[in-house]
């Protein structure tokens, strides 16, 4: 009986962390002018990948690391890695990917200046700069 209640808490927890990514979806503005869009920018774009083995890395998890945009263009963040992740401003609010499932990727516009520290909330060693001049 209790190796049957360990397998299914092992169950939903891997169901959990495997759903409910959409790489699409449009968190709402923050108040430093910073929003995310899941469609067309008017902007550039730069992406920024995720390597396989990317937990186990800090400032090399993101590449390129760290990044230099101008205002108006927006960052990619794909993950080419095989578990979960995250693009999670350190203010928790200028941006905040949600989870980015293996081969998934997440967009942010950036139309404020500044510098703009971020990391993966599952892995927090994983960290990462997006200057916007």
């Amino acid at each position: 009986m209790q190796i049957r209640c360990v397998l299914a808490v092992a169950l939903l927890l891997a169901a959990a962390a495997c759903g409910g990514n959409d790489s699409n979806s449009t968190p709402a503005p923050s108040s430093t002018g910073t929003t995310t869009t899941g469609g067309a920018t008017t902007g550039a774009t730069t992406t920024v990948t995720m390597p396989i083995g990317a937990s186990g890395l800090t400032t090399t998890a993101y590449a390129p690391n760290p990044v230099t945009i101008k205002v108006g263009d927006s960052i990619n963040w794909v993950n080419n890695d095989s578990i979960p992740h995250t693009s999670t401003a350190n203010n928790g609010t200028t941006f905040n990917s949600g989870i980015i499932s293996p081969g998934a990727s997440f967009r942010a516009t950036f139309t404020t200046a500044g510098s703009f520290p971020y990391h993966c909330t599952i892995h927090p060693n994983m960290v990462g700069t997006v200057t916007v001049q």
